[in-house]
């Protein structure tokens, strides 16, 4: 039986691309006897001294993406003592971003791995806004990291989408007068919740915008000012009953309301992904 031919993938974090880099090239060369060897998170000295020992009894190719220069250094050295050949899979592509940057990199593990993560709970965040807008589902009152209320045409929708971005998950809830508001809102941390406020005739601006787009006569009752006054009231002493901070929202643009929702809740001990 022939033996194997053994490439060792070295990698002070996961090593998932240099793992894929290598079979890619294997599979160039249409043989059955090639094995890899994947050791991850390499940390010290000690665990390249057990790769370089295996690799030289195995007579064997290092093939690794090693950014600790003090890491990256003794490898090298190492393994050109003992007639190893080790590529430095990131070494090419790194010198030319060097090159092209005018900057030096950063030459710390994971950080790919810290992207990806990031990605995900993005998506997660994103995922849970739509789930919960527009108090769709009140279950996720209790999950949301930030809970915003306000009446209709407050951003309560685009802040959500906004601040989900931003991995935050986030719900909003619709405070109308004839629909009491849902239990959770009252038993959740009050550092919580953020209540969204806005001057009646900008209101009724935004409104009466809405209904034309829709191609709705512009004298319903969702445009009228005494109803405005009146849902305005009523969010009024929802938002004080439950004690959470308020944001006038009139003539702010969604980043800006975004900011002050993360540094007021920020302030008052909310804890937060991110």
């Amino acid at each position: 039986m022939n033996k194997k031919e053994i490439i060792y993938v070295v990698s002070d974090s996961v090593g998932e691309t240099a793992e894929l880099l290598v079979k890619a090239v294997a599979t160039q060369f249409n043989r059955q006897d090639v094995e890899i060897k994947h050791i991850s998170y390499i940390e010290d000295m000690k665990d390249l001294d057990h790769v370089i020992t295996a690799a030289k009894y195995n007579h064997s190719i290092i093939a690794y993406t090693i950014v600790v220069p003090s890491l990256k250094k003794y490898l090298d050295e190492r393994a050109w003592e003992a007639g190893i050949p080790a590529i430095d899979l990131m070494k090419p592509l790194m010198d030319a971003f060097v090159e092209k940057l005018h900057t030096e990199p950063i030459r710390q593990p994971g950080l790919m791995r810290k992207l990806d993560e990031n990605y995900f709970r993005r998506v997660e965040a994103v995922e849970f806004a739509v789930k919960y807008d527009d108090g769709q589902d009140v279950r996720g009152i209790k999950h949301a990291d930030i809970v915003l209320i306000g009446v209709s045409r407050t951003s309560k929708t685009p802040l959500s989408m906004y601040l989900a971005h931003k991995q935050y998950k986030v719900t909003n809830v619709p405070l109308v007068p004839e629909i009491a508001p849902p239990d959770e809102l009252f038993s959740i941390p009050k550092n919580k919740c953020v209540g969204l406020v806005i001057t009646p005739n900008k209101l009724n601006e935004i409104r009466l915008e809405r209904l034309k787009s829709l191609g709705l006569t512009t004298q319903a009752n969702y445009a009228n000012l005494d109803r405005i006054l009146k849902e305005l009231d009523y969010a009024e002493k929802i938002m004080k009953r439950i004690g959470c901070p308020v944001i006038n929202v009139s003539n702010k643009a969604i980043e800006e309301t975004a900011d002050l929702i993360l540094a007021m809740l920020k302030k008052r001990g909310a804890v937060f992904r991110g």
